[in-house]
């Protein structure tokens, strides 16, 4: 989880210095959790996987990696 807030900051900053705009940025995050979701091996491995892409998922939806404006 530390390693995905790190990532989810370097996203942000990305964004905020116009490096990669928010359709690059949600496509990485749609790629990390594809991997997850196709990973394969152990079933200890797969839960994980699969409760990491749900978290990718999560963040996806609520907007958080690109600071998409909150409507009120």
């Amino acid at each position: 989880m530390a390693a995905l807030s790190i990532c989810e900051a370097l996203l942000l900053a990305m964004n905020d210095h116009k490096i990669l705009p928010e359709n690059e940025i949600v496509g990485i995050l749609r790629d990390a959790a594809s991997t997850h979701e196709n990973a394969t091996g152990p079933q200890d491995d797969a839960e994980t996987h699969r409760a990491v892409s749900d978290l990718i998922k999560r963040i996806i939806a609520g907007g958080n990696s690109v600071r998409r404006p909150q409507s009120t």
